[in-house]
């Protein structure tokens, strides 16, 4: 086997040894595979948590873990599926460990009053968003911004479809009832 090679001026043909064609079609796979759809799990995680700085390490960390496992990943049936778990109980075990602390800021006194977001629109949506469940925040992300069908999320979440179902319609109408509100007040 050959492999491309690119330099600073020119791509060039490189002999690979056959124990080493194996490593260069597992990186490259992974290399696409990470190009093609970090975006969508950051986007994701973001859309469930409202901190993008939290969504990136979380993503980070998913892919991380994926490569490190990139063996058995990449034969699973659906392998973003698995980042996309990881990434989401990452965030999960980071909002935990920063709500405990708050709280036990909170109650020493510890934390000032929060200063108010900027007020513009994507501000409000985020905040929208943050005033739902993590449930529901979940599936309209999946749904909305990974255009994932409700089957999929269903199996994505281990979650049986009519809980999905259900999770999205009364997340579509608390995320509704929230936009409303700003739209009288605007």
């Amino acid at each position: 086997m050959t492999a491309i090679v690119q330099g600073p001026s020119a791509v060039f043909a490189r002999p690979v040894s056959a124990g080493r064609e194996h490593a260069i079609a597992t990186t490259l796979d992974f290399d696409t595979f990470y190009r093609e759809t970090a975006h969508r799990v950051i986007h994701l995680v973001y859309a469930t948590t409202g901190d993008l700085s939290l969504a990136q390490d979380c993503t980070q960390e998913a892919y991380a873990r994926a490569w490190q496992r990139w063996s058995q990943v990449s034969k699973a049936d659906d392998p973003l599926s698995w980042v996309r778990t990881v990434a989401r109980r990452l965030a999960i075990s980071q909002w935990r460990k920063d709500t405990n602390r708050t709280e036990a800021h909170r109650r020493l006194s510890l934390v000032p009053a929060p200063t108010a977001e900027p007020n513009e629109d994507r501000a409000y949506i985020v905040e929208a968003l943050k005033t739902l469940s993590p449930q529901h925040r979940e599936v309209l992300a999946m749904h909305y911004l990974l255009d994932m069908s409700l089957e999929a999320i269903s199996e994505d979440l281990g979650a049986p479809l009519g809980t999905v179902k259900a999770r999205l319609h009364h997340g579509r109408k608390a995320l509704a009832e929230k936009l409303r509100a700003k739209g009288a007040s605007s």
